[in-house]
C-alpha cells in the first residue's frame, strides 16, 4: 500500500506507531518497523542514557527506518535528545508541542525528517511554515495529551489547509484497518496509532494496563488533568474521579505529574511488569479501546490493519456507480 507517506519515509505500509511515553520502547518500535510500518520510540519519559540505549537496541532488531517522539517542553532536553537522535541514526523526529525552526534545520542537515502533532488547523499551518515534513492531525478521541476537535472533523480540514504541501497522518480513536481506510478517504496519507499497540506483547506497561484495555468500553475513558496537570485522555479511575469531585486540588504541569508519581499511581516508564493498582493507575487510552478484545503481536497487527483497510476500501467501492 503506497502513499505519499510511505514514499517520504521509505517504508512499505502507511502505519505509524505512536511514540507513547513509557510504552513505546525498542521491542515495540522495532516490531512495527520490521513489519513494514514505522515504529516510534516514546522518549518523553527517557533520560539521555536510556534514549541512547533504546535507539541502539532498535537497530539491533531491524535495519528498517524508525523514529523518536520527544517533547519540546524543555529546551535542554530537546537539545540533548536531538544530539542522540542524530548520532543514533533515527529516520524521523516527531514532537507534540511544536518544533523550533533551528531544531528542524539541524535535523534536516542530517537527513532526518520532522513531524509535528497537531490538534488544530492553525497548529498544522504553523508546523509546515517552520519546515516540518509531515503533520499528524490528532483528534480528541486519542489517548494521552489531546485536544478538543474530533478526528472526523479535524483531518479533512488539516488536509485542506496543508495537504498540498506535506503528507497528513490521521490519529485519534483509530484502532483497525477501517480507520486506515477512512483516513485515506479523508485525504490523509496514513495513520498514527497508539492505544491499539499498547495491547501487544511487545508494549512496555505496568501490570494490569493491557488487561484493562481488554475490559473497558468505548465510554470508559475521560479527559482529565489528574495525572499530569494537562488535559489527558485516560482510563477512568478512582484517582480521576477524586479530582473530578475536587478540582480545586489540581496543580499545573509538572507539579501534578510529580504528585501522581509520588502517590504511586503513575508508572509510565519504569521496568516492564511493575505492580500497579489498576483502580488508580495512570493509563492513557483512546476511545477506540472499547474495540480491543485480545493481545496481538505488533507485526501481525500492522499487516492485519492493512489487510482490513484493503477490504474496507473494496467494500466501499462496490457502492459507487
Amino acid at each position: 500500500m503506497r502513499t505519499r507517506l510511505t514514499e517520504l519515509l521509505d517504508i512499505e505500509l502507511p502505519v505509524m506507531l505512536a511514540g507513547m511515553g513509557g510504552v513505546s520502547y525498542h521491542h515495540l518500535a522495532a516490531a512495527v518497523s520490521e513489519a513494514g510500518g514505522i515504529g516510534t520510540l516514546g522518549a518523553s519519559t527517557m533520560d539521555m542514557a536510556t534514549l541512547r540505549n533504546e535507539i541502539a537496541e532498535v537497530k539491533k532488531l531491524t535495519a528498517k527506518p524508525f523514529g523518536v517522539d520527544l517533547l519540546t517542553a524543555s529546551p535542554q532536553h530537546v537539545e540533548d535528545g536531538v544530539r542522540e537522535i542524530i548520532a543514533g541514526g533515527a529516520r524521523i523526529y516527531v514532537a507534540g508541542l511544536g518544533v523550533p525552526r533551528d531544531v528542524i534545520t539541524e535535523l534536516h542537515k542530517h537527513n532526518i525528517l520532522v513531524g509535528s502533532m497537531c490538534g488544530k488547523v492553525r497548529h498544522a499551518v504553523a508546523a509546515v511554515t517552520t519546515g516540518c515534513d509531515f503533520v499528524v492531525a490528532q483528534g480528541t478521541e486519542a489517548g494521552g495529551h489531546t485536544g478538543t476537535v474530533a478526528t472526523m472533523a479535524l483531518v479533512p480540514q488539516v488536509v485542506d489547509a496543508v495537504g498540498d504541501k506535506v503528507p497528513v497522518v490521521a490519529a485519534g480513536g483509530l484502532f483497525d484497518g477501517r480507520g486506515l481506510a477512512a483516513a485515506l478517504t479523508l485525504g490523509a496519507d496514513g495513520v498514527w496509532m497508539g492505544t491499539r499497540f499498547i495491547a501487544t506483547p511487545e508494549a512496555r506497561t505496568a501490570n494490569g494496563y493491557k488487561e484493562m484495555l481488554l475490559s473497558i468500553a468505548e465510554d470508559d475513558t475521560v479527559v482529565s488533568r489528574a495525572y499530569t496537570g494537562k488535559t489527558c485522555r485516560v482510563v477512568r479511575t478512582e484517582w480521576t474521579q477524586h479530582f473530578d469531585e475536587h478540582p480545586e486540588e489540581l496543580k499545573s504541569f509538572p507539579e501534578q505529574f510529580i504528585i501522581s508519581s509520588r502517590a504511586g499511581v503513575n508508572h509510565l516508564g519504569p521496568s516492564d511488569g511493575v505492580v500497579a493498582d489498576p483502580k488508580r493507575e495512570f493509563m492513557p487510552a483512546g476511545q477506540g479501546a472499547g474495540a480491543i478484545t485480545s493481545l496481538v503481536p505488533a507485526g501481525e497487527l500492522v499487516h492485519t490493519i492493512v489487510k482490513e483497510a484493503e477490504q474496507a476500501l473494496s467494500h466501499a467501492s462496490r457502492h459507487v456507480r
